[in-house]
């Protein structure tokens, strides 16, 4: 099956937690983002599943995956149905629930970090609420990151240290997602998180070791992979990395 992967174009954001799966597992797939409008891709090709009224069961918003006659939607759902499929999930109902709960934890942290540069709205510019992402950011790297940051040391120390990853004894996209929220973070604050990262090793080796992978490694290096950006989930506005 060749999948059909749709996402906002020239940002990174919750579509590569997707990405990074389908280029881990070497899936045949077409990310519809870097496609052409002219070619029916980008935008256009986005707005005929949002809006198009013989769209049986609509996507609230992208990421969407088009899989066959499949459309499924929310980046933790599109992983859900892909992880066992990809072989990055366990077969068990047990770890699969267990990887999804994971990926739903990894969901909530990427909201809180996109909303420290956004605490107000996103119809908003960060601009019109830089006093107000101050405060919020100051939150999040003395509370939050820690508090994500300490869950998934734990989960990692409970699940053995000879494996290393998040479930059982091989890498899952819960490995993938959280490797990918390290290194937004690092992007944004890099400051804060360099000094944090070091009290939590385990997560911090992860990243290491998911970026180290020869898949991961050849789709960073290709130009495929779009750069962190200010327009995405991760931006860098160095007065809040303090």
């Amino acid at each position: 099956m060749t999948y059909e992967l749709y996402y906002w174009p020239g940002i990174q954001g919750r579509g590569e937690f997707v990405r990074l799966a389908l280029e881990e597992a070497g899936a045949d797939y077409v990310d519809i983002a870097l496609v052409p409008d002219e070619e029916g891709g980008g935008v256009p090709a986005l707005q005929r599943y949002l809006t198009g009224s013989d769209v049986e069961h609509p996507p609230f918003a992208p990421p969407f995956l088009k899989a066959g006659s499949r459309l499924i939607g929310q980046t933790a759902n599109i992983l859900l149905f892909l992880g066992s499929r990809l072989d990055l999930a366990p077969r068990d109902e047990t770890g699969k629930l267990w990887t999804h709960q994971l990926q739903l934890t990894i969901a909530d942290f990427v909201g809180e970090a996109h909303d420290t540069h956004h605490p107000i709205a996103s119809s908003l510019y960060y601009e019109d609420q830089k006093a107000e992402a101050k405060r919020r950011a100051r939150d999040f790297l003395d509370n939050r990151m820690p508090k994500f940051l300490g869950y998934f040391e734990t989960v990692l120390r409970r699940n053995g240290a000879r494996s290393g990853w998040l479930v059982g004894s091989s890498l899952t996209y819960a490995d993938l997602s959280l490797a990918q929220v390290v290194a937004g973070l690092e992007y944004a604050f890099p400051t804060r998180s360099a000094a944090t990262l070091r009290e939590y090793p385990g997560v911090a080796a992860l990243r290491e070791r998911v970026f180290a992978r020869p898949a991961i490694e050849h789709y960073v290096s290709s130009g495929r992979r779009i750069p962190f950006n200010e327009s995405g989930l991760f931006r860098h506005y160095p007065e809040l990395d303090e």
